[in-house]
């Protein structure tokens, strides 16, 4: 089985969490629906296809590695209300009244690794034709339009399938992933787990959340996994 392997990586990113409003967190990567936006933003995809056709778990798998330490920073943003002519109001009157300002919670150079497979030939080959030579259809951000992205092509790999793998896994583990002695905690490593949205049906409502074990440093975890997949450049991965 071949896999697409490519990094995306920029200056700052923010992956909203679901119970934050006034104060905005951040997941500490993509989740698989932002995941789906990068992917159909490459291709070309509008956003009302891109969760149908990346959908994870009817059309295609993925898998993520955190390649730099995760450091995250709080930014003030300011926002503008525009409804009721307020932005208008704002510059006749001088006020400062429709302008209010969040403090924001950004992950500071993140880089990430992305593994994929996909049942649709033609898409997958479109998708490892642009990311190979760099090219996209929109403009790749991580979380929010102003946070722009690049990317690179890593490989496309052949893998080795292995059944009830106990080893050293580079990619985040969901947790329904994880059998018999599940996680061998070692020392100098941390271990983070977050729940974080994996399925969103086409009206843009979660219906899938999962909580996920990683390694802020993007240190190997190692694990005890039902299915696992082992790469030709010699990464192990679980997909979501």
């Amino acid at each position: 089985m071949k896999i697409l392997v490519f990094d995306i990586f920029g200056d700052y990113a923010h992956f909203r969490k679901y119970y934050t409003t006034t104060s905005p967190l951040t997941f500490s990567f993509p989740p698989p629906p932002t995941i789906a936006g990068i992917l159909g933003a490459i291709c070309g995809i509008s956003k009302e296809e891109n969760l149908k056709i990346f959908n994870i778990y009817d059309n295609c798998q993925l898998a993520l590695r955190i390649l730099h330490p995760l450091q995250k920073t709080r930014i003030g943003i300011n926002l503008i209300n525009t409804k009721d002519n307020k932005y208008c109001l704002l510059f006749k009157t001088k006020t400062h009244e429709p302008r209010t300002q969040i403090r924001t919670e950004f992950i500071k150079s993140p880089k990430y690794r992305i593994y994929l497979i996909h049942k649709d030939q033609e898409i997958f080959a479109k998708l490892v034709n642009f990311i190979q030579f760099h090219k996209s259809i929109f403009n790749v951000s991580l979380g929010l339009s102003e946070l722009l992205a690049d990317f690179n092509f890593v490989g496309l790999y052949d893998s080795e399938e292995l059944i009830n793998y106990e080893g050293y896994i580079y990619s985040v583990i969901p947790i329904k992933k994880l059998v018999g002695k599940g996680i061998n905690i070692e020392a100098n490593k941390k271990y983070f787990k977050e729940k974080v949205p994996i399925k969103m049906n086409l009206d843009r409502v979660v219906e899938v959340y999962e909580d996920v074990v990683y390694e802020p440093d993007g240190k190997t975890i190692k694990a005890y996994v039902d299915i696992a997949y082992q790469l030709k450049n010699g990464e192990i991965i679980t997909f979501f």
